[in-house]
Formats: C-alpha cells, structure tokens, sequence
C-alpha cells in the first residue's frame, strides 16, 4: 500500500486528490475534539465507559474516534448515513415503488439518495435524543454545567449532535465526488484509527510516568494485533471463482465469445454489516431501558435482569450475538449475490458453467455455492466477532486497557476492509490514466 501511494503522489491529478481528502479528513478529526457547548465533557465519557466495552455507545464512540466520549460536535458521526441506506437498501427490495426507482439509471439512483438523506435525518434526531436522555440519566441529571433551563439545553444539544451528523455526511459526499475511495468508508476509517492512535499514546505516556514495566502491554497487544490484522486479511481477501465459458456468436463479420471468464463470490461479501446489526440489537433494549430508569422500580428491576442475564460479557449475550450474525449474513447475503439475475445474465451473453445446464440447474448450482460460502463466511464474522475480545480479556498483562476499548472486532475489520478498498481505488485510477496515456 505504501508503494501505491508513493506511485499516486508522483501523478498530479492523483496528489491533489489525495491531499483534498486528508483535508476534508481532518476537518472530520477536528469535529470529533469540538465539544459541544454546554454540556460537561466527563459526564459523556463517564457514560460510554459505564455502559461497558462492547455495549451500543461504546462502538458508536469506537467509530467515531471517541467523539462520543468526548462529547464533540460529531459524536454521532455517520452511523445515521450508515444505517439508512441499509433500511433503504432492505426496503427496495420490498417495496415496488423503490425498486422502480433503482431500475431508473442515475435519475433514479439520485431519488433514492435524496430519501436516504431524509432518512438518515430522522435517525440521527431519534439517536440524539435517545443519547442525551440516556447519559443524563445516568449522570443524574448533571449532563449540563452552566446556568439555563434544563429543556432549551437539551434541544440545543441535540441540534447540534444532528447537525453535526449532517455534515458529516456531506464531508463524506465531498470526499467521494473529489477523492479516491467512499467518503463515508473513509470517515469511519479515520475515526477507529484516531480512537487506536489516542489509545497507544495514552499507553506510551504510561510507560514514563509508570516504568519501564508498562512497555508490557504495548508488545504483547502489537503481537496480538498483527496476528488477528493477518487473519483478517487472509480471510477477507478468500474468494471462491467459478469458471464460465462463453460460446462463440457470429455477430455480422465478427466472431464473440468463445473464451473464458470466472464469477468471484468472497468468503465475506457481505462486510461488516452483520456484525452491526447483530451488536446494536443485543444492545439496543439496554439503551432504551436505560434511558426509561426514571418511570419506576419496575423498569429498574428489568434494566439489571438484562445486565445481569444478556449484558456485554455474558455468555447468553456472546451467544445471541453469534447466532444473529450468522442469521444476518445469510439475510444480507440474499442482497449481495442474488443466483438467479447472475444466472440469467450469463444465459443472456451465450455463457454456461460447464457440467451444469442454463436456466434453473445453472441457479441451483450457483445457490448451492452460495450458501457454502455464506456459512464459512459467517463463521469467520462470528470469530472476528468473538475471539478477539476473549483473548484481549483472558490476558492479565492487556485486560481492561484502553487498547482493547479502541481495537474493537468490528473497528479491525473495518480497517482492513477500507485499507484493501482505498489502496484497490487509488490502482483503478493509475491503470485508468495508463490507458489514456497509451490512447493518446
């Protein structure tokens, strides 16, 4: 990756577009340190730590590069974006109406953007309530420091956690309309590698004012880090290529076909987001009950059932959190890679996959290879999912560091998926210039 970007940086086109996006990235960073005014910083910090490690305001706060935590202008980030064009995604596939609209062109695909917008304004207003009535209720009612009436307080926070999560998601079309890569993948990118970078510093700081024995934890959870980043990558890089030949057609005075090309379906097609949706459903009831605490002994009663029977860190929670994961790699799955339109596309361009007719035998093979891969893709989201944090909790010499609150399982996935995706991004574009080059 450094050699790309060493190669990028000696093209002109490809350096303003590079330094335009860490621009516009650190203006993100800038939002996530920004507190908002008139709240108490350590009542926010004090929140997401008390909520636990893996809890629903512990990985918003681990994507957003502990803005959360901080209290700042961003502290919602692009989670709202994130999650409205999954629910757009899911309901143009149910919804007539929306899938006329996806089959429309680049017309259409606008509309569709336009409503994940509105959507994503809704859902950062319901998560920016949902986020100051909980924190100060935990706090005890001391979310605010300076004189003012509780309630215009409240409604200014929340403007300005909605309006920062807005413009986060205009920083993140800017950076796709002038950068390299996705604008929004980049933004969460930058927001876990801050969260990781504040936490080594803090670790490093550590080893001065505590001894040389604290350079332990550093070592040991580098080594860790390196060998889960490797497994990751392995993994993520799998693909399954299934061989298609296509017969040749005499089309006027010239031949088609008759070569042979491959189908790619990943191991993990499906990403990340089983795991986001898997995580913020087992944790999801928690933020509500505890944003509900007031109303009586009988929400009280119920907030510390589940903390106690489902909380993070119990078994019965590791439990659901897998087999929901492998549920919504399956559901997700349907929606990435869909048999049927790949088997049809194939009929349509004269192709075949040799020992298996067109049409149905052709879909049922395909459908069969994809139910293969999605079961050992989702095993390998459940270990992502699992394993890291059992063995960052079962070491002594790393257990409850601040490193293991800012590596999380979905925050190292994320890093190596965008990592592939900015440095693949930045080799399309030199290739492109290539054959412009070699055109002219």
């Amino acid at each position: 990756m450094l050699k790309t970007l060493r190669e990028a940086f000696a093209q002109k086109d490809l350096r303003r577009k590079i330094l335009l996006t860490f621009a516009l990235m650190l203006v993100y960073c800038f939002g996530c340190f920004l507190p908002v005014p008139g709240i108490d910083p350590a009542v926010f910090e004090a929140g997401v730590k008390d909520s636990g490690a893996n809890s629903f305001l512990s990985l918003l706060s681990s994507l957003t590069g502990g803005a959360l935590s901080k209290g700042a202008f961003f502290a919602i980030g692009i989670s709202p974006y994130i999650t409205s064009s999954i629910v757009v995604q899911l309901l143009t596939v149910a919804i007539p109406a929306l899938q006329r609209l996806s089959k429309q062109g680049s017309d259409g695909r606008k509309k569709i953007s336009v409503i994940t917008r509105y959507v994503a304004l809704v859902l950062a207003t319901v998560q920016a309530i949902a986020i100051v009535l909980s924190l100060n209720t935990t706090s005890g009612g001391t979310l605010l420091w300076q004189e003012a009436p509780d309630f215009l307080v409240k409604i200014m926070v929340i403007i300005s956690l909605v309006a920062g999560a807005m413009l986060t998601v205009w920083l993140g079309d800017k950076i796709t309309e002038i950068g390299v890569a996705n604008g929004m993948s980049m933004l969460v990118f930058v927001g876990i590698l801050s969260s990781g970078v504040s936490a080594f510093y803090a670790s490093i700081v550590r080893i001065f004012t505590d001894g040389i024995d604290a350079i332990v934890t550093p070592i040991i959870f580098i080594l860790l880090l390196v060998f889960i980043f490797a497994f990751i990558v392995t993994f993520d890089l799998a693909e399954r290529r299934i061989p298609v030949t296509y017969a040749k057609q005499v089309k006027g005075n010239k031949m088609y076909g008759g070569q042979s090309a491959n189908i790619p379906i990943k191991l993990n097609a499906t990403g990340v987001m089983p795991i986001i949706f898997a995580t913020a459903l087992v944790n999801f009831p928690q933020l509500i009950m505890q944003m509900l605490l007031p109303l009586g002994s009988g929400v009280q009663n119920a907030y510390a059932w589940y903390a106690k029977y489902m909380g993070t860190g119990t078994w019965i929670n590791i439990v659901v959190t897998a087999l929901l994961i492998l549920g919504f790699s399956y559901f997700y799955a349907t929606l990435v890679f869909n048999p049927q339109d790949v088997s049809l596309q194939i009929q349509r361009n004269g192709g075949f996959i040799l020992g298996y007719r067109p049409g149905k035998p052709t879909t049922d093979y395909l459908k069969k290879v994809s139910h293969r891969i999605t079961l050992f893709g989702a095993i390998f989201l459940m270990l992502v999912a699992l394993i890291p944090s059992l063995i960052f909790t079962s070491i002594p010499a790393i257990a409850g560091d601040s490193l293991t609150s800012a590596f999380t399982s979905i925050g190292m996935l994320v890093l190596v998926s965008v990592a592939l995706e900015f440095d693949k991004s930045i080799q399309n574009q030199m290739l492109m210039k290539q054959y412009k080059g070699f055109l002219k």
